[in-house]
């Protein structure tokens, strides 16, 4: 569809060379992870990182991921984080698209000279996902 006289939204402004594509997903890729792979690596019992909701205690006793811990992203201070490994990869994440709590707590994180990702999605998107959902509590020490 090349020859077409007026160029559409989507190829009005030309796309990048491919090496720039791939250094800018591979730069993505670096900063967040998404619900799909964090449930596989549930599944498949390869979990090599911490995964932490950042919400509050009382929604995150009500439905979180299995296997999450919670940690609001306000009490996670040096002494809280050095119950870890330094070397230990943080995977965070909270409500939703429409929250930007996992991006404090990655940016408290990372700040603290920590490893994180952010899973995108929150909890909307694990039930997008189709994926269950765990109740009660189990909180960082």
């Amino acid at each position: 569809m090349t020859n077409s006289v007026s160029k559409s939204p989507v190829s009005e402004a030309p796309a990048a060379n491919p090496q720039t594509v791939a250094d800018h997903f591979a730069r993505k890729l670096a900063f967040e992870t998404d619900c799909s792979d964090v449930n596989a690596a549930f599944a498949a019992d390869k979990v090599d990182f911490v995964l932490l909701d950042v919400r509050s205690p009382a929604l995150f006793a009500l439905q979180h991921v299995p296997g999450a811990i919670n940690l609001p992203h306000g009490k996670m201070t040096a002494h809280r984080m050095s119950q870890w490994p330094a070397d230990t990869l943080f995977v965070v994440y909270c409500a939703g698209p429409h929250c930007n709590g996992a991006d404090k707590a990655a940016l408290r994180l990372s700040r603290l000279g920590l490893s994180v990702k952010l899973m995108i999605g929150g909890l909307t998107g694990w039930a997008d996902e189709g994926y269950t959902f765990a109740s009660g509590v189990e909180t960082a020490a």
